[in-house]
């Protein structure tokens, strides 16, 4: 640059070159050498272009790493609100009364404390020539068993059937100290009939999950007589084994002892590591009797290349029934203030008032004396609600999730639950939109109990506002569910039954309780806001349906609570799906309500439960005029059928076997789809409708058409001359929510048939007639199969109401106790 402005100025340049003067003076040259610093800058461009691209690649594939990374990285993170359940309020000071309890529904009979890594006591027993008996399974052969009262706080008793044997549990709570108080246990134990009395043995156990620990108190080196303990949650402890008693609990009764010290490599291999501990070689010996032989444990040193955790210890006492045998913990912080043990008379005496209590509460609270309910049928609801109780369990652990953006799995954040189970054989976890129904009838017994539940479930939320529909936290609750229903889908949703829950709750809950829930329903809503959205304005799509087309004659909708329910046979983004829309309504309205009692902004949920309660709107979206039903709408074809199909044979190999496919022999178009049942009830069910509306009588007739939703148990979930009706899914998948009576959905249409009675209209005289039907027909029948069977279920076959499915099923089947109440 200096020498070309010195040039430009007439100063000394630099001398020329040989090679410069030719090329002024050869034109081709000059051209030649143009041409080359052409082609040199076009490769530098190409160069600086690829460099640009590939940087531009490696910035796309950066950001598409990073947001992958964020979204699993939100997936895990906890939401940042304040949480719902205040910390240290489910400890032994804040919240003595539910410290302890029995929050264990997956066994038969065990207690633990709301903690992380609480102590567990539990019962096994065995009838000797029959099997060890510990965790409750509906297909281990026990005829009959429940809580027959329970008031989930002090007290409870169960009656367990297995086989001629007759097992009575019952547990009592004392207030005191520093540590949650004491308990005490008696199990009762007689044969039904007359006969010889056969051996059985039962064994009481105590048992560490990694913090605590135990000392055994032997006597005459081989009757364990008391454990004494220490761990966080429980300070000092003492739990003593008392010599069994007959029946009444007088005299002394004969038995045999044997005892086991073990190291657990977890809580769900209990059952396991006592199996295996098991030796014919114990000898049971009465007096002037002959001897007997019999399985006794004796020390296994645990489970063979697994580690230890924890700890056990464990009390076999060997007897002939009758007899009755009692347990007693004792907190060390309650010393001062114990006036004697809990044990003999004194628990006697404790039982009878817990007894007497619970029903005069039981009555006070649901008044079905006052209304003439008959004994049986008192005793049978108080059977439902004692089941329901006995059946909330507290669950620690992290749930497996998969992100719709990434393959692994990846673990969960580590949480807490306070639940409700829907089942204790079948399903002892947490189920979201389970758990809104079952606080229906809990807030009716204890408003502060409901509360708590529904705090530890808004306590799961995630940094986007989601919560698995499903929780499965520890390892006994995952050894439990089959490996295809452990991970839980990030775009997977699940009906917001809490907020059913929660408009019933609002009214006298505490401010305080109400502001810290608020910042997590309103995440939770504004996720199923943005995350379900359907293809048009106030229109919602459950997402994660089934997608093997060829598998299912119709995809599955899981998130929907509602499984194998017709929905469109092709699924796509263009569905829209009627019940999703109506609880987005109901969310809508009872968050305006909280908003308004918190003095929040209001207005967004007011507008929105205004919009989706339009009824012109709903009738634009979701009536299908051909139909005379409201319904989905999606891409379906109504020609779609399983076949049997057979592959081509491979030469050399057996032949394959045959396997149902779809075969869809009229193309999918955009459609209404053609399947009235619950879902086509669910403007009714959740009193969407206006009580004038002229949709009323079209839907009120469906469900007193016998050949569609009328049946005499209740209403069936599929019409009766659906082409869906009582039909299998895939050749391993039978019919489910295609044609049974479920009770949760029959409790919603009597309380809105309820509702609609009351109120003023054309249709209320017609609401009213169905409602007295309904209401009997669906009690009669829970009523008349638990008198049959033992159990509540969870589904009634709609040709005779017998029950199917899991039993036993005090979850939302429960309800029939506010059916019964008419407490809606």
């Amino acid at each position: 640059l200096m020498a070309g402005e010195r040039r430009r100025r007439g100063g000394d340049g630099p001398r020329e070159r040989p090679r410069e003067r030719l090329r002024e003076r050869d034109p081709k040259l000059r051209q030649q050498q143009k041409t080359a610093r052409g082609s040199g800058r076009v490769r530098t461009v190409l160069v600086l272009t690829a460099a640009a691209a590939a940087l531009a690649l490696g910035l796309a594939v950066a950001v598409a790493e990073w947001n992958r990374w964020s979204e699993v990285s939100r997936l895990v993170t906890p939401h940042p609100a304040p949480p719902a359940v205040p910390p240290g309020s489910t400890g032994p000071l804040a919240s003595p009364t539910y410290f302890w309890g029995t929050y264990r529904p997956h066994v038969y009979f065990g207690m633990k404390t709301r903690s992380p890594r609480s102590v567990v006591t539990g019962l096994m027993w065995l009838q000797h020539g029959g099997n060890l008996r510990h965790t409750s399974d509906q297909n281990d052969g026990v005829s009959r068993y429940g809580w027959l009262m329970h008031d989930g706080e002090n007290f409870g008793v169960q009656e367990i059937r297995d086989e001629g044997l007759v097992l009575r549990t019952e547990f009592v709570k004392q207030p005191g100290g520093d540590h949650g108080g004491d308990w005490s246990w008696r199990v009762t134990v007689k044969m039904e009939g007359k006969g010889p009395a056969p051996l059985v043995s039962l064994f009481f156990y105590v048992a560490t999950d990694g913090q605590g620990a135990l000392r055994p108190v032997l006597e005459n080196g081989t009757r364990l007589a008391a454990v004494a303990g220490t761990a966080e949650e429980l300070g000092d402890f003492t739990l003593t084994f008392l010599p069994p008693t007959g029946e009444g609990g007088e005299g002394h009764k004969y038995a045999s002892y044997n005892f086991l010290a073990a190291g657990v490599p977890g809580l769900h291999r209990l059952t396991d590591l006592v199996r295996q501990s098991l030796r014919e070689s114990s000898v049971f010996s009465p007096p002037g009797r002959p001897r007997r032989r019999y399985f006794g444990v004796s020390s296994a040193g645990g489970l063979p290349g697994e580690s230890p955790r924890g700890q056990l210890l464990l009390h076999q006492v060997t007897l002939e029934p009758p007899a009755a045998l009692e347990v007693t913990l004792e907190s060390g912080s309650a010393a001062g203030a114990r006036r004697g043990r809990l044990a003999g008379p004194a628990l006697s005496a404790a039982l009878a008032r817990h007894v007497a209590a619970f029903e005069q509460r039981f009555e006070d609270t649901f008044g079905l004396g006052a209304r003439g309910v008959s004994l049986p049928q008192r005793r049978f609801a108080q059977a439902a609600l004692s089941e329901m109780l006995g059946g909330i369990g507290f669950f620690h652990g992290r749930s497996l999730l998969r992100s719709e953006h990434r393959e692994e799995p990846v673990p969960g954040i580590e949480s807490m639950l306070f639940t409700a189970v829907p089942s204790r054989s079948c399903f002892p976890r947490g189920f979201l939109w389970d758990e809104g129904f079952h606080l229906l009838l809990l807030g009716r017994w204890d408003p502060a109990l409901a509360r708590d539940i529904l705090a530890h479930w808004l306590d799961l939320l995630n940094a986007d506002g989601w919560i698995p529909r499903e929780q499965i936290l520890g390892d006994e609750a995952r050894a439990r569910v089959p490996p295809e229903f452990v991970l839980q889908h990030s775009e997977t949703a699940n009906p917001p039954t809490l907020l059913l829950a929660l408009e019933r709750l609002l009214p006298d809950a505490p401010l305080p309780y109400l502001r810290r829930l608020f910042p997590r329903l309103r995440a939770w809503f504004e996720w199923l806001n943005r995350t379900q959205a359907g293809p048009e304005p106030f229109t919602f799509r459950w997402r994660g349906r089934d997608t093997d087309l060829e598998r299912f004659l119709n995809p599955k909708t899981l998130s929907s609570g509602l499984d194998d329910y017709p929905r469109a046979s092709h699924p796509s983004a263009e569905e829209r799906h009627l019940d999703l829309r109506c609880w987005m309504a109901l969310g809508a309205r009872v968050l305006a309500a909280l908003a308004e009692r918190l003095g929040e902004p209001r207005a967004p949920y007011r507008d929105m439960a205004a919009a989706l309660s339009d009824n012109d709107l709903l009738d634009r979206l979701h009536w299908a005029p051909e139909l005379g039903a409201f319904a989905d709408f999606g891409n379906h074809s109504t020609a779609v059928a399983l076949r049997w199909h057979r592959a081509a044979p491979v030469p050399g190999r057996p032949p394959p076997a045959p396997r149902l496919r779809r075969e869809v022999r009229e193309a999918p178009r955009p459609q209404f789809v053609g399947a009235l049942g619950y879902v086509s009830l669910f403007p009714l069910l959740l009193q969407l409708l206006q009580a004038d509306s002229p949709r009323l009588p079209a839907l009120l007739g469906s469900m007193r058409n016998e050949k569609q939703l009328w049946t005499p148990f209740g209403l069936r979930s599929l019409a009766r001359d659906s082409p869906w009706y009582l039909r299998r899914n895939t050749e391993h998948d039978p019919p489910y929510w295609r044609g049974s009576v479920w009770v949760n959905i029959n409790f919603l249409a009597l309380r809105a048939l309820h509702g609609y009675a009351r109120a003023a209209g054309p249709h209320r005289e017609r609401a009213a007639q169905l409602y007295r039907e309904l209401r009997h027909n669906l009690v009669a029948n829970v009523f008349r199969q638990y008198e049959a069977t033992g159990f509540l279920w969870e589904h009634y076959r709609d040709s005779d109401g017998s029950g199917q499915g899991c039993h036993p099923f005090a979850g939302w089947s429960a309800l029939v106790v506010l059916a019964m109440a008419e407490d809606y």
